[in-house]
């Protein structure tokens, strides 16, 4: 199995188009769990009209397929909690010009 380490990295390398920062460094990523070869990742979007969430989610789900170790990706999206930009780490902020 893949560990938790790896398994972020690889989402990591998902960037939000709009603001060109990764989905893990917005905050993005709720939760993930693996099971055998299986990921299951809850999300959510910075806006729940965010036009290029299904872009995110394909990006999501093809960067942990290529994991040696998952055979499929699932991914799951919730505005429940909603995302704020308190949910950003301290690089994603200062990339964004937010203080």
């Amino acid at each position: 199995m893949s560990t938790d380490a790896e398994l972020i990295e690889a989402l990591r390398q998902v960037i939000d188009p709009e603001l060109m920062v990764n989905i893990v460094d917005l905050g993005l990523v709720y939760s993930i769990n693996q099971t055998e070869r299986k990921v299951s990742v809850e999300m959510t979007l910075t806006s729940p009209a965010c036009p290029a969430g299904p872009q995110i989610v394909q990006q999501a789900k093809m960067a942990l397929e290529r994991l040696e170790d998952v055979d499929e990706a699932c991914i799951t999206i919730t505005l429940s909690p909603p995302w704020t930009p308190e949910r950003m780490t301290d690089e994603a902020r200062d990339m964004l010009g937010i203080f």
